[in-house]
Parts: structure tokens; C-alpha cells; sequence
């Protein structure tokens, strides 16, 4: 199996070709610059149209491209980038997809947990109606764009995910190592999390299981709050989370992306994913945890 990946050097993309690979499959990369390796294609999207002939030899499309919203604080300027780099994406491979006389059979589009905005203690499915603020505006338009693509599509709605590589953690966890973590405002903020490897294997079911279509929370199956998680990464490297960051000084230092990201509450349920008959690695806060500090 062929998959062409968007996104292929990021967290996510890097994880998803080294699980692809590992199973015999070839993943495709998408690079914005020169191609130098055999299975790399460059591309432009939102300026140049791929060539018609790409798809016609890929089984399966992975939208996984667009600039990090770990980049904090976010400028008005950067968050016209984080719409632009996803809408952009999307579009270039729908346009191809639709004028492949062979097409992929899947696309797997990126997607975020933002969709729900912030919403307390509510436990949060495929079928919850989306939210309010910049992240749920944004998860809205990037579904609605990968929607036109004339092939079978999956929404991959990605939670926080957990990696040794940092990823989602890359500014806490090193915090926390040093002994001077600790939650974040009230921390009883739910944070749906994933481990990175439960995400990349998830998208190789989904691309898989000829049943699936439309959106799916990748998350894990146990939701854990903010402090939790916080505790939890304490605990497993033997250091002290006393050290509580007020709300007012996350929102003073981040700005919006406070709200959106590190004090907004997501309780979401991995029931459609699990249903679907996949198993998680990592299906617990402890298990994570491990495979984290691992």
C-alpha cells in the first residue's frame, strides 16, 4: 500500500511512516522544498496544483500538514498561518484527488479537538456540536474543505498527543523534570490525551477499515484532567508539582492560546474508535505516563 503523507517530518508524520514502513506498506512524503529521496513528491499547496498523475498510484491520502499551534503566543499574524498552511494543504490534495482517474481509496484529513471549544464536564462525541473560539472555527473549515474530496474521508479529531519527543509536552514536561511544574490554573480542566504511537496506529486502522468515514475522536479511553496528568508525569519522574500557574498569569503570558489550549476542558469519549474494533497500547493515564518517561 502507497500513502502519501502531508506533514511527513512533523511528530505525527514521522511516527505514522516508521509504523507504515515497519508493516511493508511505502509511505509517501510531501516536502516543500527540492525532492532528494525516492519517496519524496514536493509540492507548493495553494499555489501550484500537484501532478495529475500522483494519485493515480497512491492508495491512501494522510493530511497530517500545517504550522504548530505549539508556538505560543500567537500573533494575529501567526494565526492567519495556522488557517492558511491547513486550508491550503486540504484544498491541493482534494483538487487532486478529484481529478485522479484512479483514486486513493481514503483520505485521512487532520482535524483537532478544538472543534468543541471549551465545555466544562461535558463528555464530548462525534455527534457533540462544535464549539466557539478561533480552534473550533478552524477544525470547522479544515472538515468542511477535506468534505469535498470525492473518495471515502475520515476526520482524524487529534487530542494532546504524549511522546518522548515532548510533542503537546514540549513546554511542561521540561518544567516538570526541573521540579517547578505544576497544574495549570484550576487544573480540573479535562485534557484528552493519546500516546503517539495509539495515534499513528489508529490512522493506519482507519485508512484500513473500509467502514469507517467521518469524524473520530483520537483519543485515549481513560480522560484525565489537567492536574491528573500533571501529577501523574510527577509522580513517574520522582519530582514535586506544587507549583500551580494561575489563570490570569497563563492567559497574561499566552494570551488566547491559553484558552484554547491549556485551560479549555475536553472530556472526550474514544467509544466510536473503540467500537470500531481498534485496541489501544496505551489505553491508560499510567501506561501513557510510562511510555512517555520511559
Amino acid at each position: 500500500m502507497r500513502v502519501l503523507i502531508s506533514g511527513y517530518s512533523g511528530l505525527v508524520g514521522t511516527e505514522l511512516s516508521k509504523q507504515l514502513r515497519e508493516l511493508g506498506h511505502e509511505p509517501v512524503a510531501l516536502v516543500r522544498r527540492t525532492a532528494i529521496q525516492d519517496n519524496e513528491v514536493s509540492w507548493n499547496p495553494g499555489v501550484e496544483a500537484l501532478d495529475d498523475k500522483l494519485m493515480e498510484s497512491i492508495d491512501a491520502v494522510v493530511n497530517l500538514g500545517g504550522a504548530t499551534t505549539g508556538r505560543i503566543p500567537w500573533t494575529k499574524k501567526y494565526m492567519q498561518t495556522i488557517i492558511s498552511s491547513r486550508l491550503d494543504s486540504t484544498k491541493t490534495l482534494v483538487d487532486a484527488i478529484n481529478r485522479a482517474k484512479n483514486q486513493p481509496r481514503v483520505l485521512i484529513s487532520g482535524s483537532a479537538s478544538g472543534i468543541y471549544g471549551n465545555r466544562g464536564d461535558e463528555i464530548l462525541n462525534e455527534d457533540s456540536g462544535r464549539g466557539s473560539g478561533f480552534l473550533a472555527d478552524l477544525a470547522s473549515q479544515w472538515e468542511a474543505e477535506a468534505a469535498k474530496a470525492d473518495t471515502r474521508v475520515v476526520y482524524a479529531r487529534t487530542t494532546m498527543v504524549m511522546s518522548k519527543k515532548l510533542g503537546a509536552l514540549g513546554r511542561l514536561l521540561p518544567l516538570i523534570k526541573a521540579g517547578i511544574g505544576g497544574p495549570l490554573g484550576s487544573g480540573q480542566q479535562w485534557w484528552a490525551w493519546i500516546s503517539l504511537e495509539d495515534e499513528a496506529r489508529a490512522i493506519i486502522h482507519l485508512i484500513n477499515d473500509e467502514q469507517a468515514s467521518g469524524p473520530y475522536n483520537l483519543t485515549a479511553p481513560e480522560p484525565a484532567t489537567c492536574e491528573q496528568i500533571v501529577k501523574s508525569l510527577g509522580k513517574a519522574l520522582k519530582r514535586p508539582t506544587f507549583l500551580r500557574v494561575p489563570a490570569w498569569a497563563m492567559r497574561l503570558l499566552v494570551g488566547v492560546a491559553a484558552e484554547e489550549l491549556l485551560l479549555c476542558s475536553q472530556k472526550m469519549s474514544a467509544n466510536k474508535l473503540l467500537d470500531s474494533g481498534f485496541k489501544f497500547n496505551h489505553p491508560t493515564l499510567e501506561k501513557s505516563v510510562a511510555y512517555v518517561v520511559g
